[in-house]
């Protein structure tokens, strides 16, 4: 049982969670709307194929141009086309994440506040794949109403058109790669995202709202790139295949079609606009998520999330060096007089050792 655990009764860690649960809702609401028409721009990207094609070229030449069309043909709200979905889905999906995250790095911290390398992995891994239950319908639906805006004809797409026609098992087509893509991603973002705090922390290990989402945004970097060829495969086999476009019945079926036809760079496809995304989304959501714990405070017993507040400063790493002729329990006591002062405020006079003393005359003259 870890440090954080001890004496807490189970309906306490629950209200925990579920305290949690609501904030990380919000914080993932947020994000997903900061950054949605990047999210658009790259789904359009990996949707584009380099071979089929309906009219038989490219309809986009970059993530830019992607954007520029965007906005011409269907406007400002073309951009968040499928938005309503992201958001009744991405809350749900990032509260998890975030939850389960944190829930098992609690039991796992040390008494000093430590967490294992492994550990801190296996936390993200887990939180990404508990997160695949709301993020496969959510991914599905949004995809399909953001590629239905390269098609000006035919029936309006709508979410609850798109629910009908795929049916419950059909909102989990693409979950394999789905979890390829997640569990991989949470695993590398959550320790990188720690680690970068405590790196932005100040002298006292407090880490401020800028210097969040700094961590934040920087712990997306890697994390998004590497993960790229999952989503891409993702991608292809939730979007539904057009007149002449190629169609794939797994995971590897896909990953090999895509190497034989478009060849190994069609795997980076939207890498750039994956991590323009992802980074600032998740940036965004993290710095949203501390913030409002740290607003909204809510003492439940357990550990508060490191860089909230200023370490506590020590005068014991400042001590002088044994002295082997002192005789009693010189750093016991010197400890208890630290504790002291750091509790009532008073501040007593340093020790300073005899070699130092003699040392100075020596030095002045």
């Amino acid at each position: 049982q870890s440090f954080g655990e001890l004496g807490r009764p189970i309906w306490l860690q629950i209200a925990e969670s579920a305290y949690r649960f609501t904030l990380g809702s919000i914080a993932g609401a947020v994000g997903a709307t900061a950054v949605y028409p990047i999210d658009l721009v790259k789904t359009r990207m990996q949707n584009q194929r380099s071979t089929g094609s309906v009219v038989g070229e490219l309809m986009y030449k970059n993530s830019f141009d992607c954007f520029k069309k965007v906005l011409r043909f269907e406007g400002f709200f073309g951009l968040y086309r499928g938005l309503l979905p992201q958001l009744i889905g991405v809350a749900p999906e990032k509260a998890i994440k975030l939850t389960v995250n944190d829930f098992v790095r609690d039991k796992f911290t040390k008494k000093d506040g430590s967490i294992p390398l492994p550990a801190e992995i296996l936390a993200g891994g887990c939180a990404g794949a508990s997160q695949v239950i709301f993020t496969n319908p959510l991914e599905i639906v949004k995809i399909r109403l953001q590629v239905a805006g390269e098609i000006t004809t035919g029936p309006r797409v709508s979410a609850l058109s798109v629910m009908k026609d795929l049916g419950l098992l059909g909102l989990y087509k693409g979950a394999k790669a789905c979890f390829l893509r997640d569990i991989p991603f949470s695993a590398i973002y959550f320790p990188v995202y720690a680690h970068s705090k405590l790196m932005l922390a100040d002298e006292n290990g407090h880490v401020g709202g800028l210097n969040l989402l700094a961590a934040g945004a920087v712990a997306g970097v890697p994390a998004a790139s590497l993960v790229t060829p999952a989503d891409v495969i993702k991608t292809r086999l939730q979007v539904a295949a057009r007149a002449g476009q190629t169609t794939y019945s797994g995971v590897i079926d896909c990953f090999g079609k895509i190497l034989r036809e478009e060849g190994p760079s069609a795997f980076w496809k939207g890498a750039a606009a994956r991590v323009f995304r992802s980074s600032p989304q998740f940036g965004v959501t993290l710095v949203t998520y501390e913030l409002l714990q740290r607003w909204f405070y809510v003492d439940f017993g357990g550990l508060k999330p490191s860089g909230s507040e200023p370490t506590p400063k020590t005068r014991i790493s400042d001590l002088p060096p044994v002295n082997p002729e002192h005789i009693g329990g010189y750093r016991l006591a010197t400890a208890t007089f630290a504790g002291i002062e750091n509790k009532f405020g008073l501040y007593l006079p340093k020790f300073r050792s005899s070699a130092a003393v003699s040392a100075q005359p020596q030095s002045s003259s």
